[in-house]
């Protein structure tokens, strides 16, 4: 009967860590942003056109940037407690429902990409570590460096120029040509043919990394002492890769995905930007020219509430995946 109880002390340590970790962000986040210089009145002015002075004072009370920076502060994590992002200075929304409308398109972009680089990564780790002297295996770690060492925008650009100029035969900007009128099958896929190079930007640097991984993984597995007893027992060597040596070569895998999850969604503000793609990285990067920090904010809020709960589900998948750690 002890069980429950170390359940529910872990999952309310759990739940305290996350809450701890969320107010560090969110006191991080607003800290920086409102030490940066430049001002967010002063640049809405300048997209208006120009303001009297009392128009620009009456814009700092409504936006309470006429207080403290600690008064500011301590209102602002009142309103997330209450559910409050504020409102956007350049488009007069409230952020809550702009960080909702992007953060799909987001999702969709860093979800596709990751999941093929952890997939073909994988595999081709698993085949380069069983035929680790062969030509085709040095091939799949040079060209495993070069993606890692390329830079993401430039990858980026390479493929416009390759198959939307010399050969054009996919589109190079946006999320879709149309709308989901024209029906629901042909509108997923033309945002399937909108989200081929932008993920494919994605998942072939980081497809570079995880077949490193998986491949020095792999080989360590491979020399164990219980690998070689199940080939001594006579199965086949599908059997032996797939059923006892992958599962424990991939844990590294797991770990490093989970951990990778928030540099993969910071590399795809570059992704969106040369793209179009109209998700959080095109938002944020549109906010920071304007000197939104209420937009900004509400981004990276919810960035990190992607972040933490990615790392919730890794520890999940890991204890499915290593018997050692679910029976403890």
């Amino acid at each position: 009967m002890a069980f429950p109880g170390l359940l529910r002390a872990a999952i309310v340590r759990r739940a305290c860590n996350v809450l701890l970790l969320l107010l560090a962000v969110l006191v991080l986040n607003f800290s920086l942003i409102h030490l940066a210089p430049g001002d967010p009145v002063e640049a809405l002015v300048g997209e208006m056109g120009g303001a009297t002075p009392e128009l620009i004072a009456q814009l700092r009370v409504q936006y309470g940037l006429d207080q403290p920076f600690i008064v500011q502060l301590m209102v602002y994590l009142g309103n997330v407690v209450q559910g409050d992002l504020g409102v956007s200075t350049y488009y007069n929304r409230p952020v809550t429902a702009l960080v909702l409308e992007r953060i799909g398109p987001t999702l969709l972009l860093v979800t596709s990409s990751l999941f093929s680089a952890i997939v073909l990564g994988t595999l081709l780790g698993v085949f380069s570590a069983q035929r680790r002297r062969s030509p085709l295996s040095h091939l799949v770690t040079v060209l495993s460096l070069a993606g890692f060492s390329a830079p993401v925008f430039w990858l980026g650009i390479m493929l416009i120029l390759m198959f939307s100029v010399a050969i054009p035969i996919l589109p190079i900007s946006g999320m879709s040509s149309g709308d989901s009128s024209q029906g629901i099958w042909l509108y997923c896929l033309d945002v399937g043919q909108h989200l081929v190079l932008p993920a494919l930007t994605l998942a072939l640097i980081y497809l570079a990394f995880y077949s490193r991984l998986s491949r020095t993984s792999m080989i360590d597995v491979l020399d164990a002492d219980y690998v070689r007893t199940a080939r001594a027992k006579g199965l086949s060597q599908r059997q032996v890769i797939y059923k006892h040596a992958l599962r424990n070569a991939i844990l590294p895998v797991v770990t490093f995905a989970g951990l990778q999850f928030g540099q993969v969604l910071s590399g795809a503000v570059l992704v969106e930007t040369v793209f179009a793609w109209p998700g959080l990285g095109t938002l944020a990067y549109e906010s920071i020219l304007r000197r939104d920090a209420p937009t900004l904010l509400g981004i990276l809020f919810f960035s990190a509430m992607i972040v933490i709960a990615m790392n919730v589900f890794t520890d999940i998948v890991y204890r499915l995946v290593d018997p050692r750690i679910k029976a403890r």
